[in-house]
């Protein structure tokens, strides 16, 4: 022992001795609390308490939803669990609790239409025509949207009540309980108009429920100023629904789904923005084919000049009954037969109203090759045409181009087709014989529309009729032979 060291220590031996048992129980500890979290919870979800959102995205659009931010861990090795401290990401397939059950209602008032996507514990009636989200827990405040059920909000329809309740004690109870959800749309405005039958209707329904193949309920208003309606497109519903409509204003249950689409959205006029669909891109090419799925329309291909030389390919001219008329359609059939083409002239009246008549409609456009007229509802028929066929839209006089263009240019395109226009000259129209080449109409078309579309509807589409210059259209006929020489 060294002088001054006072009373003798313990061993250094013994000291390093217990720093390994303790050094060991700590590092036995910390891998026991590792492995138990590795193996009992591979994904480590981290929630804040739930709370009302009245979170608004852009410019009438308003989301209504509880924020449940999840984070998942990332599993770099068996048995080794790191939570990140990354940005939380939100994965649709993991719930937090209380989500499914308190459910969300998100509604859009942007563009043309207004449309609510109600999820949870949903339930209908038709009496009310009302749509009320049940909270499992209360709810610190109610919310409720009216909600035209019809693409295009200025038409006139009863409006659906959409309602966020605060405590399940206000809500109805279940009377029929679904397993599928529901689209809640209504029929009227302008749907008695071919072209906006699809348009504002078919298409945006297809766009609502085709995520779910089939397996969706339709939920159905206004029916009894359209009651024919449904009848004509029967065998379109049934294409994309395996369950019975309900007629929502005799419907006096209380109808319970997990979640219920209210409206059709209108992004563009007879087509669609894959970009948009719920559920997954959808093109117009998507339709057509649902429709030739639908009404089993047997070609799938329009002919190919290329493949088959000898081949005539076939142009339906249609016959338009009343205003705007084709006046020389006998010189105009001569005119398409000496191009090349096999050429009928024919009437098409909407399918009628029996869905046989629409089926039977779908099947003689799909025939042809080439759909040719005026401008007007009838040239909706050319997505019946097989894709890589032709529409050529005679436009009428009096600067019409844009709004033909609107209605037919594009969606043509969209579906695999052609397009092509003529528009007619001063000289080819009816309206410089029954007003004068000085009447505005014909001097100065800019002056008409200045003065309102009611004018325009009258002077150019009401009033007006045409005596086609075949020699000037014939260049349009060849490119629509082109066309199919190339394909």
């Amino acid at each position: 022992m060294r002088g001054g060291e006072g009373k003798p220590g313990r061993s250094p031996k013994r000291q390093l001795n217990a720093g390994y048992v303790v050094g060991g129980l700590l590092m036995l500890l910390t891998y026991l609390v590792a492995q138990h979290f590795a193996v009992s919870s591979p994904n480590v979800v981290i929630t804040e308490e739930p709370r009302i959102v009245d979170e608004v995205k852009s410019p009438g659009e308003t989301v209504v939803s509880r924020e449940v931010p999840q984070i998942v861990d990332n599993i770099k090795a068996p048995g080794e669990t790191v939570v990140s401290d990354e940005v939380p990401q939100i994965v649709d397939n993991i719930k937090a609790p209380g989500e499914t059950e308190n459910g969300k209602v998100v509604c859009n008032m942007e563009g043309r239409s207004d449309t609510c996507e109600v999820d949870g514990d949903v339930r209908t009636n038709g009496t009310a025509l009302s749509v009320t989200l049940v909270p499992a827990a209360s709810w610190p405040e109610r919310h409720e949207w009216m909600i035209n059920p019809y693409s295009r909000r200025f038409a006139s329809l009863r409006k659906v009540t959409v309602t966020q309740l605060q405590d399940r004690a206000a809500a109805p109870p279940c009377t029929v309980t679904h397993d599928m959800p529901a689209v809640l749309f209504g029929i009227g405005g302008y749907a008695a108009n071919y072209w906006h039958a699809y348009a504002d209707i078919l298409v945006p329904l297809f766009v609502a429920s085709r995520r779910y193949h089939g397996e969706v309920t339709f939920l159905v208003s206004n029916i009894q100023f359209r009651p024919r309606w449904l009848v004509k497109y029967r065998a379109f519903l049934q294409g994309l629904s395996n369950y019975d409509l309900v007629d929502m204003d005799g419907d006096a249950q209380v109808r319970c789904f997990p979640r219920v689409t209210v409206g059709l959205r209108l992004d563009k006029e007879l087509s669609i923005v894959p970009e948009l669909v719920p559920g997954g891109r959808l093109s117009m090419a998507d339709f057509t084919g649902f429709l030739r799925e639908a009404y089993a329309l047997p070609r799938g291909a329009a002919a190919s000049l290329a493949r088959e030389p000898e081949k005539k390919p076939r142009l339906l001219l249609i016959h338009r009954g009343h205003y705007r008329r084709i006046l020389n359609e006998p010189e105009v059939a001569r005119a398409a037969e000496e191009a090349g083409f096999e050429a009928v002239v024919t009437e098409l009246r909407g399918g009628g109203d029996t869905p046989e008549g629409e089926v039977e409609q779908a099947r003689v456009v799909n025939s042809f090759d080439v759909v040719l007229g005026l401008h007007g509802a009838g040239l909706t028929n050319a997505m019946f045409l097989p894709p890589g066929g032709v529409l050529i839209q005679v436009v009428p006089y009096g600067n019409m181009e844009d709004i033909a263009r609107a209605e037919f240019s594009e969606p043509a395109t969209d579906m695999g087709l052609r397009y092509l226009d003529y528009s007619v000259g001063a000289e080819e129209s009816s309206l410089m014989e029954t007003l004068g080449p000085e009447h505005p109409a014909v001097k100065d078309p800019a002056s008409v529309h200045r003065s309102g579309w009611d004018k325009v509807f009258e002077l150019y589409l009401a009033k007006q009729n045409v005596r086609i210059n075949v020699t000037r259209f014939a260049p349009t006929l060849a490119q629509a032979l082109d066309h199919l020489r190339r394909q």
